[in-house]
């Protein structure tokens, strides 16, 4: 993304782009890899080997299946960082770079449905047999990616590059993609709306667990759950969505010094392949879950006898 500013045309980011020719190949490497045998995994489980399907099940292979979507386009990224594209594929990379939006603002939104469903379960267990459902879930995760799918399209092809030169896709993006009016609605509604909201549903949940005053291993076992699901949020997407405002205050001319716009350039491309690892924390809470709800399915049916817990198939 470096050099797409007036103002930065006089700054050579010759030393960011030679230092993430060979960033981008040690984070995404490692992501990819991991990152499609894990949510390869986690799809054939959930696909597959479940008996049965519950709310929490199918959200969670909503956000596989995002996961793998944000994985197919890093190949091309890793290519795209070393060498230019020619003209006349231009469709294409405005195709992989929609879907690796629709992926990561999907993700986002899957999360934040998921921490909202866990807290409607949790904290308002009567309302939750109204308003949970098997059906209930597969329209949220439709609605998800519908949504996902027509918004990034939409501003792509507003916003979306029209040269007859070679370029590097992925990474020079035209100066209408910096415009107050797609960025504010971008972290505003992209990330900062998404963000409180899986606060807010994480500490509620939580303040009701303790709150309960049942120290079972379900409850026990939920709390860590969400705890890690809330750090698998908060760790990836918080430093790239900070780096897009400090090179959206660039492209404003509120930053100017030279210094400070080749660490800003170098920050957002290092948190943005860094955002990626996404793919890896989802799939590790989906292990988390899987063996709570293995090491307590044995104990559920006694707890219940004895007083009501949380069980962690529903969370």
């Amino acid at each position: 993304m470096a050099g797409t500013s007036a103002n930065m045309t006089n700054c050579s980011f010759d030393m960011v782009d030679k230092t993430m020719r060979y960033m981008e190949l040690i984070i995404y490497v490692p992501i990819f890899s991991a990152g499609l045998f894990l949510n390869g995994t986690a799809l054939l489980v959930f696909c597959f080997f479940l008996r049965k399907w519950t709310e929490s099940t199918i959200y969670m292979t909503s956000l596989a299946l995002m996961d793998m979507i944000l994985l197919l386009p890093l190949p091309f990224k890793m290519h795209a960082t070393n060498h230019k594209w020619s003209a006349n594929k231009q469709q294409l990379c405005s195709v992989l770079e929609g879907l690796y939006f629709v992926a990561i603002y999907g993700s986002i939104y899957t999360i934040m449905c998921i921490a909202g469903d866990r807290w409607v379960a949790i904290c308002h267990p009567f309302r939750a047999k109204q308003i949970r459902s098997v059906k209930a879930a597969l329209g949220t995760c439709i609605v998800v990616w519908v949504l996902m799918i027509t918004v990034v399209f939409f501003i792509m092809n507003r916003v979306g590059r029209d040269t007859q030169q070679d370029f590097h896709c992925f990474h020079e993006f035209s100066k209408d993609g910096w415009r107050p009016g797609v960025i504010i609605p971008l972290q505003v509604f992209g990330f900062l709306v998404p963000a409180l909201m899986v606060i807010f549903f994480s500490v509620h949940t939580i303040y009701a667990l303790q709150k309960s005053g049942r120290h079972s291993p379900q409850s026990m076992a939920c709390t860590k759950i969400i705890y890690s699901s809330l750090s698998a949020f908060l760790v990836p997407f918080t430093p790239s969505h900070f780096a897009i405002f400090l090179q959206f205050l660039v492209h404003q001319g509120v930053i100017e010094n030279c210094s400070a716009l080749t660490s800003i350039s170098l920050f957002l491309q290092v948190t943005m392949c860094l955002s990626n690892i996404t793919c890896c924390l989802d799939a590790l809470c989906y292990y988390f879950i899987a063996k709570e709800v293995r090491n307590t399915r044995n104990n559920i049916r006694m707890s219940l006898t004895r007083r009501p817990t949380f069980s962690t198939s529903e969370v």
